[in-house]
């Protein structure tokens, strides 16, 4: 991809982020054109986000009216969603403000994990689904799902809950143990923790992708179950499944 491909540079584009492949993606388009007007939104849901080379706004635009306005007001030619795939009403909100600006839309979907031999999943609509299918009994339970929706499992008080996330959880979720660390963790670290916690079963969003798939390989390893939470709808849009189709798509803009 060269600058010719790129259009000069005059392309302004704004990229929904908070992911890993926002972070790629803003690296990818700098590289093929330095002079491109390139904004990475985030949600501002950790307090000390990974600084990216780009002008970066935190926090919600006021729903798709504030951000259709943000379009109008910056002259955006192209969004690009690459919001997490249970970012659903931001990718809602997306869909419906390109809609009224008329602003071209493209959405980074990564593909969803599916069972491997050996896996021990139980497909669930949601969090509330989730702890219900821990069971009555008691159990060590590795809830892998971020720290926004962990007070889901208060519902469910007689388990030992083990929660990992880049910041802290003042949650009143009894029996809950937060430790704080940033991944990727690797199938074999992820094993690991698994045994010196003696987890026996996890609680997983499907996320899809490499970044966070340690876990459900070690959980494999471990013959260890996995209450699976599936993916939210999202809207009927342009889309490709990774950073490399997404700088092509553009380029071809």
């Amino acid at each position: 991809m060269d600058n010719a491909l790129m259009g000069g540079g005059s392309m302004r584009i704004l990229i929904l982020g908070g992911t890993g492949e926002a972070s790629a993606l803003v690296r990818g388009l700098l590289a093929a054109d330095r002079s491109l007007a390139v904004t990475l939104s985030l949600a501002g849901r950790t307090s000390q986000p990974k600084a990216e080379p780009v002008p970066t706004r935190i926090g919600g635009f006021g729903g798709p009216e504030g951000l259709a306005a943000w379009l109008r007001q910056d002259r955006t030619d192209l969004m690009v969603d690459a919001t997490h795939p249970f970012a659903a009403r931001m990718s809602a909100n997306a869909a419906e403000a390109c809609a009224r600006t008329g602003t071209r839309l493209l959405a980074i979907r990564r593909p969803a994990w599916k069972p491997l031999p050996g896996d021990r999943w139980t497909v669930v609509p949601d969090m509330a689904a989730a702890a219900r299918a821990l069971g009555p009994a008691p159990r060590r339970v590795f809830l892998t799902i971020g720290r926004q929706e962990v007070g889901a499992f208060a519902a469910a008080p007689q388990h030992d809950y083990v929660v990992r996330a880049i910041e802290g959880i003042d949650l009143a979720v009894p029996r809950l143990t937060s430790i704080q660390a940033r991944g990727p963790f690797d199938a074999a670290a992820e094993a690991a923790f698994l045994t010196a916690r003696a987890i026996e079963i996890l609680v997983s969003k499907n996320s899809g992708g490499d970044a966070t798939s340690g876990k459900i390989a070690a959980a494999r390893a471990l013959g260890l179950p996995v209450v699976m939470v599936d993916r939210p709808e999202k809207p009927d849009v342009p889309r490709v499944p990774d950073v490399a189709e997404a700088l092509a798509r553009i380029a071809a803009l």
